[in-house]
C-alpha cells in the first residue's frame, strides 16, 4: 500500500520502520529533517511537505499534541484537502478529533491512538484503538496489523477512540501514583522498593502496567524518558477538558496533574512521567 507517515519521534519512527518492513511503500515527513534520514536509509521516501506525504492511499500521523496536528492538517502545505485517508495515532483532545472527523478531506478520517511505550512500538506490539467509518477502518487494518498486536474498534465515532486513549493514560498515571506512594511508604519504613514490587506483582497486581512501571520506579529509570512528563501533563490536561465537557468529577486527576507540574519544575522536561515518584519521595524526606 502507498502510504505517508508524518511525525518521526520515538514512536513514529518505530511505527514507520515496521510499515516499511511489512512491504508498504512509505513516504515520511517530519518537522525536524534529521529524523528523516534514518527512515530513508531503511527504504522510505522523503516527502517535501505534509501534503506530499499524503499523496497516496493513506497518511498516518503520530504527533506530540493538538497544535502539531492542527499545523500538519490546516497549516501551509497541509493535508486537509489531500485524497488520502488520514489515520491519526496522536493523543489529542476529543474536541479536535471531532473537528478532524467533521472536516475530513475526500479520503476520510480515522482516530487510531495506540497503547504501548517505544519498545512495544519497535517490536510491532502496540495496541491500536480505532474509531471511524467501517470501510475506512477496513482499509487501514493491514497497517494496524503491521504496527500492533491487536486492534480494538470502538465504533463509527472517531473521537470515541481518543476518549479511550485519554481514559487509559489517566489510569496509567493513577497506577503510577499509587505505586509511587506505596513504595515511598514502604521505603520510609525500611522495606526495599524491589521487595514490595515482587510481592505485589506476584500476588495481587500482576498486570503489565504494574510490572513495567514498577520496574522503572524501583530502578529510578526516568532518563532517557520513554514518555516525558510534559507529554503526560498535556494528556492529563486533555483528560480534564473531556471531564469538564462531560461534567465528570475526577479528583484523582487533579493530584496527578499537580505532581506532574511539580516534577517538571524540579527535574526538568526530559524526565519520564513516572518521575513523579521523585516528587513523592522528596515530600517524605527520602
Amino acid at each position: 500500500m502507498k502510504i505517508g507517515f508524518i511525525g518521526l519521534g520515538q514512536m513514529g519512527s518505530a511505527m514507520a520502520r515496521n510499515l516499511i518492513a511489512a512491504g508498504h511503500e512509505v513516504s515520511v515527513w517530519n518537522r525536524s529533517a534529521d529524523r528523516v534520514a534514518p527512515l530513508v536509509a531503511a527504504g522510505a521516501h522523503a516527502a517535501a511537505s505534509p501534503a506530499e506525504a499524503a499523496g497516496g492511499e493513506v497518511v498516518m500521523s503520530m504527533l506530540a499534541d493538538d497544535r502539531a496536528v492542527e499545523a500538519v492538517v490546516w497549516g501551509e502545505r497541509g493535508i486537509a484537502a489531500a485524497p488520502a485517508l488520514h489515520v491519526s495515532h496522536s493523543t489529542i483532545g476529543v474536541a479536535l478529533a471531532e473537528r478532524l472527523a467533521a472536516e475530513a478531506g475526500p479520503g476520510g478520517y480515522v482516530s487510531a491512538p495506540v497503547f504501548g511505550r517505544p519498545p512495544a512500538a519497535e517490536a510491532g506490539k502496540l495496541f491500536v484503538v480505532a474509531g471511524g467509518d467501517t470501510a475506512a477502518l477496513d482499509r487501514a487494518q493491514p497497517l494496524f496489523d503491521a504496527i500492533g498486536q491487536r486492534t480494538f474498534r470502538v465504533g463509527a465515532r472517531a473521537p470515541a477512540a481518543n476518549l479511550v486513549k485519554l481514559s487509559g493514560n489517566f489510569m496509567i498515571m493513577a497506577a503510577v501514583e499509587a505505586m509511587a506512594e506505596a513504595m515511598t511508604l514502604a521505603e520510609r519504613g525500611g522495606v526495599e522498593r524491589g521487595a514490595l514490587l515482587e510481592i505485589l506483582t506476584e500476588t495481587l497486581f500482576g498486570a503489565p502496567i504494574y510490572r513495567t512501571y514498577g520496574a522503572l520506579l524501583v530502578e529510578d529509570a526516568f532518563r532517557p524518558a520513554g514518555f516525558t512528563a510534559p507529554l503526560g501533563l498535556k494528556d492529563m490536561t486533555l483528560t480534564d477538558a473531556a471531564a469538564t465537557a462531560y461534567r465528570v468529577p475526577m479528583p484523582l486527576l487533579g493530584i496527578v496533574r499537580d505532581h506532574l507540574r511539580s516534577t517538571i519544575a524540579t527535574e526538568g522536561e526530559d524526565i519520564d512521567w513516572a518521575g513523579i515518584a521523585l516528587t513523592l519521595r522528596r515530600g517524605a524526606g527520602l
